[in-house]
């Protein structure tokens, strides 16, 4: 037995691990076995005395070997799978290990994007590198910023290795961390945030589409600006020639701004974040789209029933909401959620009008979120018919067997 510790399945809970399934849950491990004090030792989880953040290989009840992981007995997610080969063989060279998957990552990216292009480079566990996110930002200026995120600790141990690679791979000007997410504290890690290594300007100017957009990377949400949406917002803009639309839940104001550089009429950008709303008015100017969109600060729900009761009109509609159930307790108050405002959308739009609504939460998924539309149509008496399903972007694979990984449901339907 090497000095990396065994975890034993229970029986048949090998099936999603052997699928391509990412994690082990604290109640799929019958035992584990390690060395102490140079002896052989067996225990079941909660005696066991393997230190959170070691590697260890992951087995099926029979000893069939399934894969190498990081052990976290602080989380319901005990074990993040690393990799197929055994534990010595990444620990001989954890610097080059890590560089190859990154610069793997970096690789296929640059199938789809250009240098100038700004794209999402590592996405967890579908790049094979569970816990951790990296955005690549390229500024008009064509100075290249990383953000990260290692929400894990099954990344967060191989923080010194990773960030080499990163440096050696994409040669940033600036590298700003934005591991401030909640998940971190159910991983055992404290929350934090800022510059890694010299400290750059915190707003920069990405160009999308055409379009240039500010990106707040110390506050904006999760890592300043979405860009698993960037072909959707293109495909949206289709629509948009000579229509009067609304951008609702607009963060940004992406989906708006593409719509105005196709040549939309008019646009309203809606969101309820003062924040955001000054980003959104900011480029608008940068774009020069001042007399075409115009902003409301508002709860995008009571907008939409205010619109309603003032028989506004809209001939392009975009919802693109927050997730609205981060679990899968909360599918049912999230249902009546997403269906409120796609019914209230449906209404508000001419006959022929288009609505490009969203959801970007896993829990819901395309199933309901598909039947969640057809029951909107059929309250608010409208026929409704689907031009486009669509996803996230190429810079976020969805790894087979991880069904988290394809987590953005994006529809483009026509009212009729």
């Amino acid at each position: 037995m090497s000095d990396f510790a065994r975890v034993f399945l229970k029986p048949r809970e090998e099936k999603e691990i052997e699928q391509g399934f990412p994690w082990v849950f604290d109640n799929e491990i019958d035992f584990i076995k390690y060395l102490e004090n140079g002896k052989r030792t067996q225990a079941p989880l909660p005696q066991c005395n393997v230190k959170d953040g070691s590697a260890v290989e992951v087995f099926t009840k029979a000893g069939g070997f399934l894969g190498t992981g990081i052990i976290n007995r602080t989380s319901k997610i005990t074990v993040r799978m690393i990799g197929n080969e055994h534990a010595d063989k990444i620990y001989k060279d954890l610097s080059g290990y890590w560089s190859k998957k990154i610069y793997n990552a970096f690789n296929v990216r640059r199938l789809n994007y250009s240098d100038e292009d700004s794209y999402r480079l590592i996405f967890g566990e579908a790049d094979l590198i569970p816990g951790l996110i990296v955005e690549r930002y390229c500024t008009e200026s064509h100075k290249v910023y990383l953000v990260v995120q290692f929400l894990a600790l099954s990344c967060e141990v191989f923080r010194n290795e990773i960030l080499e690679a990163l440096k050696k791979t994409c040669s940033p000007y600036g590298i700003y961390e934005r591991s401030d997410a909640e998940v971190r504290e159910k991983e055992g890690l404290k929350r934090t945030a800022g510059w890694i290594g010299a400290a750059r300007e915190e707003t920069i100017t990405i160009v999308e589409n055409g379009i240039k957009l500010k990106v707040d990377l110390a506050h904006g949400q999760k890592t300043g600006y979405f860009l698993d949406q960037k072909f959707n917002r293109r495909a949206a803009a289709h629509y948009c020639r000579g229509k009067k639309v609304l951008d609702a839940f607009c963060h940004t104001g992406a989906f708006g701004l593409n719509a105005a550089k196709a040549g939309a009429r008019e646009v309203i950008c809606a969101d309820i974040s003062p924040e955001a709303i000054e980003i959104v008015n900011e480029n608008i100017r940068v774009n020069g789209f001042e007399k075409i969109i115009k902003t409301e600060c508002a709860d995008v729900f009571d907008l939409l029933k205010k619109y309603e009761a003032d028989d506004e009109k809209f001939d392009v509609i975009i919802l693109d909401p927050p997730a609205f159930t981060k679990s899968a307790k909360m599918i049912k108050k999230a249902y009546g959620g997403y269906k409120e405002i796609n019914l209230r959308a449906m209404r508000l739009l001419n006959e022929g009008g288009f609505l490009i609504t969203c959801s970007c939460s896993y829990f819901f998924d395309s199933v309901t979120f598909y039947s969640m539309l057809m029951h909107a149509a059929a309250d608010s008496h409208k026929r409704v018919q689907i031009i486009e399903k669509r996803g996230a972007a190429y810079d976020h694979p969805v790894l087979l067997g991880d069904p988290k990984s394809e987590y953005l449901k994006c529809a483009i339907a026509r009212i009729i």
